[in-house]
């Protein structure tokens, strides 16, 4: 029994030093650094300048962080809409039976796969102004009469990393959802065609209630990666126009290793991180009401 204790505290330690090391330190040494005056001279040490509140001041005067506050509200709120309800969508056209439905849904969930680097080049090429698919579409199907700039018009690029997001993340809000409408029990089902309700009637007075903590978990969770979202903007647009499409997250790397400004960039940063902590504190709360119901 000594040993077998001895190998579970071995086991329980080797995932925590991974966290302490890897996740619990950086978020603590930028919580540091926003309080600190870090330059590229001192920033190697850990004693620097202390300066209180002077970085988030800073950064909520400044113009940019209002714009990529205002964008990641934007960026957020379409993307929960975006990627709930078409996985929603998706999700219950998968929950019928036809032929292939399991290898579709494989092959879609294959798109979230993909890195979101390499997401956001693919669709970079598609939002192309001369020769990309999207304009070729919508100019064959008579919408546009010239090209749209997607990515070079601050009125419409971040409609553009938002579409490349949503069609990254959907997928996985599909799965979760899908997930939820297998465990909705049959008879129910039945019972409500015998009693004459039709499809809409049993999807608002059945499916809807069964799964609403799911829709609520996966809408928590899609705010989180939302917020977190770097690599697929860097790659599309790198924030631009004029921080058309500039959000939180980017805006935090740009301060630190564009401007130079890491205890700014560290407070945007922080800022950031506490608005996913607090999603993510009711990403758990939803999951204990639903685990206790």
């Amino acid at each position: 029994m000594k040993g077998q204790t001895r190998l579970l505290y071995l086991f329980l330690a080797l995932p925590m030093l991974y966290v302490v090391a890897l996740i619990g330190f950086p978020i603590i040494y930028n919580l540091l650094m926003s309080f600190q005056s870090v330059t590229i001279a001192n920033l190697a040490r850990l004693a620097r300048p202390f300066v209180g509140f002077e970085n988030y001041a800073t950064a909520f005067a400044d113009p940019a962080f209002r714009v990529a506050f205002f964008n990641s509200i934007i960026f957020v709120l379409a993307n929960v809409i975006g990627q709930v309800g078409i996985g929603l969508l998706v999700a219950l056209f998968f929950a019928q039976n036809f032929a292939g439905s399991q290898f579709l849904r494989g092959l879609m969930l294959s798109t979230w796969l993909i890195p979101a680097l390499v997401t956001g080049a693919l669709w970079k090429w598609m939002f192309a102004s001369e020769y990309g698919v999207v304009n070729f579409i919508l100019a064959t199907l008579g919408l546009i009469g010239a090209p749209i700039y997607w990515l070079s018009d601050p009125a419409v690029a971040l409609t553009a990393v938002t579409i490349a997001n949503i069609w990254h993340g959907m997928p996985f809000a599909m799965l979760l959802i899908a997930a939820a409408l297998t465990s909705i029990p049959q008879e129910q089902y039945e019972a409500a065609m015998i009693d004459g309700a039709g499809p809409v009637a049993r999807f608002r007075f059945i499916t809807v209630p069964a799964i609403t903590p799911t829709l609520l978990a996966v809408a928590c969770l899609v705010t989180i990666y939302s917020m977190r979202a770097f690599d697929l903007i860097l790659a599309m647009t790198q924030g631009g126009p004029i921080n058309a499409s500039t959000i939180l997250p980017l805006l935090s790397y740009q301060l630190s290793f564009d401007q130079f400004r890491f205890g700014v960039g560290a407070a945007v940063g922080t800022f950031a991180f506490v608005i996913v902590f607090g999603v993510a504190l009711i990403y758990v709360r939803t999951l204990n009401k639903e685990a206790a119901a």
